[in-house]
């Protein structure tokens, strides 16, 4: 709808926007401001940038999935042996130490594995725009602070448990999902690297020329090495 954009394409699986505007009507820096204004950053495609992003975004997740399934692993165990207590007239005391104990491993971990669910939560917020990690945040952020009041009143229940573990699966397919789009992302990069950035070809007296592909045209005899590439449509007539 911006005026002067001809045309705008988003590949959601590479995470790209391809652009095609008129100078004279719009900048580059105008429509970088209105596509930030949406929630989303944006910067000049680099395929070398792009992979240690990518790598570097993995590395985080994969940090996360960690703390996330310690926390979890932990508090289950505590859970377990509140519950079991719960059966058995356990003391008050000792539920509330299982609490305590319980909240001492949820609360960092929350705040720490939840960053890429937080993080874009607040990227939609301020673009004024709703996404699937808006309600992720909000289930994780009330389980943990109602477990905390609970907690804090000698309540039998809470919930910490219930945090920690859906963050740890939720970051599970976080992770799994970022990983098969590496994969996309990785097939795309070899079937754009089959295109040749230059074309050899015979001239009449014998001269090889080295051409880009938008100058080859119809008629035009291309050398092609052993092992080589083929760069065009054409029709073998020699090996």
């Amino acid at each position: 709808q911006m005026p002067g954009v001809v045309v705008g394409r988003v590949n959601l699986t590479a995470r790209r926007l391809a652009l095609r505007w008129k100078p004279e009507e719009v900048g580059a820096d105008a429509i970088r401001d209105a596509v930030e204004a949406l929630g989303f950053r944006l910067v000049p495609f680099d395929p070398d940038k792009l992979s240690n992003v990518a790598e570097t975004a993995r590395r985080g997740l994969l940090r996360a999935m960690a703390v996330a399934g310690f926390a979890a692993a932990n508090i289950m165990l505590l859970s377990v042996a509140v519950w079991a207590g719960n059966a058995q007239d356990m003391d008050p005391t000792t539920r509330a130490l299982m609490h305590w104990v319980s909240a001492l491993i949820a609360i960092p971990a929350v705040a720490y594995a939840g960053q890429p669910f937080f993080r874009s939560a607040v990227t939609a917020l301020k673009g004024k725009a709703l996404n699937m990690d808006v309600p992720i945040s909000l289930a994780v952020l009330l389980a943990t602070g109602v477990s905390l009041v609970e907690t804090l009143r000698g309540a039998p229940d809470v919930y910490f448990d219930s945090a920690t573990a859906l963050l740890f699966f939720l970051l599970i397919g976080r992770f799994l999902e970022q990983s098969a789009r590496g994969r996309a992302r990785s097939a795309v990069e070899h079937l754009l690297a089959l295109n040749a950035t230059a074309i050899t070809v015979l001239c009449d007296d014998g001269v090889q020329r080295t051409l880009a592909p938008e100058a080859v045209g119809p008629g035009m005899r291309v050398f092609v090495p052993v092992g080589g590439r083929i760069p065009v449509d054409g029709h073998v007539v020699d090996g």
